[in-house]
């Protein structure tokens, strides 16, 4: 079972049209450093991207990487492939076999495709956060696609062996040209790396010495799990966010109180869940407001699908609501007897009854503790939209300061004005989130007894949601007063809660500037080795086809000097190559004495 995002790698892996094909595409095994083909890692799709394709294409490329001990492997859907990898081994026959106990396997989330996974996949999967892997990205398959899939059309309409050998011939060629232009190719991706990596290292130093000054204590216990977590990933991940629901399910753990009643979804899981779902009832309510008179058929189509998979949801979360809060079935049953209509009920209209909806319209109660966790989440909900209505605040602010002084022309102003639009939009978005969580804070405030909350939260109108320079209306700038919103606490600093947010960003952002300036760090130190490993290289193949000339014994005197003179000038081709390499990378190489850098 996923969980993760519904990857279309997986769910279409299997619907894939087949009829009249002997192979519906093609899947390959990369070097993402360096995009070139690896030994038998290429193979024939049957029927779309299926695991067992994809498991013995690793597999038998894992063959010529027997003395290789650690290995990164980047994958569109690792996340999901790699939980069974080393189950479905045991079905491949011995010589494909690898002892994984001996190696350290890595397994990651190509950097274009990891912002479609949760955030989970984002911190544990990401090519960023991993020692050792310099600014590689991942996508070696996806650039390689590019100039491959012209052929195509070609191979399409040929016999297995016709097509398999045309394809072979491309990857080969593919492949020596990668090698002919690694004197440019290497030559460019240092240039750029030294500038980015002083960049980093000069801001991350900054940072860390900031942060020593007024925190030493904090910045040396995040220095010892980060050093954990790359010495053993099991280990918690310094990268990873944690909410205030974490933080109350670790403490009740912590106490030996399990409150779950279902295997997967924890109360507070449920809540969260609910919060969530509520959002997407709106968002989808604003675009169905937001059809003209006259939709076309796919705007309806796709509303139409979001509705369905809305619905779904709502479906599997109200089954598991149930369990921790049963007296919502009656209130459900009576809301739908009062409320019979002939047309039928869309997603985005359903009631979710979470425990301030249902105390606020029937006077149910549920327990106490469920009323807690959807508390802590709301509040959590305010300041989220508290900071993200500030912060499109400003940029309205600013769109408007660049219309001003930097555009000119009806094109570019009508321009302007859409993106206006959509910030404005985003603004009354924010607005409504916060005004939607302050009215069920109301609600549970009652319940659980809480009545401070309101000092540093209190009710956002209309009139509030200005920039910090525009004041109230009709206010000059000699009597302007700053509005609330932009001297409530608790948003960075201030109250406990805030000081908690505030260390955490701190703490997540101290790992990321860390992560990046040794990333960069890394890709130095990389590229300068494999200049030295691409001449080593050009200097063992010469030497390769030297011998070459003598191996070939029962000739007569011409197909011995044809065969040496063919031998020698192959190896004079590899030294010729090898010297471009130096004569290229000597201004660059020789400013990087390649000392050794501390990074804190």
């Amino acid at each position: 079972k996923s969980n993760c995002a519904s990857h279309n790698t997986v769910n279409l892996a299997e619907t894939k049209n087949s009829c009249g094909l002997a192979a519906t595409g093609a899947g390959t095994v990369d070097c993402s450093r360096h995009n070139m083909k690896c030994p038998c890692g290429v193979g024939d799709l049957q029927k779309g991207e299926r695991y067992i394709n994809m498991d013995h294409l690793f597999f038998s490329t894992l063959q010529y990487s027997k003395d290789v001990v650690v290995l990164n492997v980047s994958y569109d859907i690792a996340c999901q492939w790699s939980k069974h990898i080393w189950d479905h081994m045991a079905t491949y026959p011995c010589q494909m076999h690898v002892e994984c106990g001996t190696k350290d396997f890595v397994f990651l989330v190509p950097k274009f495709h990891l912002p479609a996974h949760v955030a989970f996949c984002q911190v544990m999967y990401s090519h960023n956060l991993i020692k050792g892997m310099g600014r590689t990205d991942g996508e070696a398959p996806e650039h390689w696609w590019a100039n491959i899939n012209p052929v195509a059309t070609s191979t399409r309409e040929m016999g297995p062996s016709s097509r398999r050998d045309t394809l072979d011939d491309h990857f080969g060629d593919f492949n020596w040209k990668k090698g002919t232009n690694f004197h440019i190719s290497l030559f460019q991706k240092l240039v750029a790396a030294v500038p980015q990596h002083d960049q980093h290292l000069t801001n991350f130093n900054d940072f860390n010495e900031t942060l020593v000054a007024e925190r030493p204590e904090e910045v040396t216990r995040w220095k010892l799990a980060i050093e954990g977590w790359e010495a053993d990933r099991f280990q918690p991940n310094p990268f990873e966010v944690t909410t205030t629901s974490e933080f109350v399910s670790y403490e009740d753990l912590e106490h030996g109180l399990n409150y779950s009643l279902h295997t997967e979804v924890s109360p507070s899981v449920l809540i969260s869940s609910g919060i969530e779902i509520e959002d997407q009832q709106r968002q989808l309510e604003r675009e169905y407001g937001a059809l003209g008179a006259h939709p076309t058929d796919l705007q309806l189509t796709k509303l139409q699908e979001r509705s369905n998979a809305l619905q779904c949801k709502i479906e599997q979360w109200c089954k598991v609501q149930v369990l921790y809060m049963p007296t919502v079935i009656q209130v459900r049953v009576f809301d739908t007897a009062s409320t019979i209509s002939s047309r039928e009920e869309k997603p985005h209209e359903v009631k979710m009854w979470l425990p301030s909806q249902l105390k606020g319209a029937s006077n149910k109660f549920c327990e106490e503790r469920v009323c807690r966790y959807e508390w802590e989440l709301r509040q959590a909900q305010e300041f989220d939209a508290l900071n993200d209505l500030r912060r499109h605040l400003r940029l309205r602010s600013h769109s408007y300061k660049f219309k001003d002084n930097q555009l000119h022309g009806q094109r570019a102003n009508t321009h302007a004005a859409a993106v206006l639009t959509k910030v404005e939009l985003s603004i009354k978005t924010d607005a409504e989130r916060y005004h939607w969580a302050w009215t069920a804070l109301v609600v549970l405030g009652d319940i659980l007894q809480e009545h401070s909350w309101g000092n540093d939260l209190p009710k956002l109108e209309a009139e509030h949601v200005h920039g910090m320079s525009d004041g109230h209306t009709g206010q000059s700038e000699g009597n302007r007063t700053l509005l609330w919103i932009w001297k409530a606490h608790g948003v960075t600093t201030g109250d406990s809660k805030g000081e908690t947010g505030c260390y955490i960003a701190l703490h997540v952002e101290w790992c990321k500037s860390r992560a990046h300036a040794y990333r960069w760090m890394e890709e130095v130190e990389l590229l300068q080795e494999e200049m030295h490993q691409v001449c080593a290289f050009f200097n063992w193949h010469a030497a390769w086809w030297k011998n070459q000339a003598s191996q070939r014994i029962g000739l007569d005197v011409a197909e011995s000097e044809g065969i040496g003179a063919y031998a020698k000038r192959q190896a004079a081709i590899q030294i010729m190559m090898r010297d471009n390499c130096l004569k290229k990378w000597h201004p660059i190489t020789a400013s990087l004495p390649r000392p050794e850098v501390v990074v804190p």
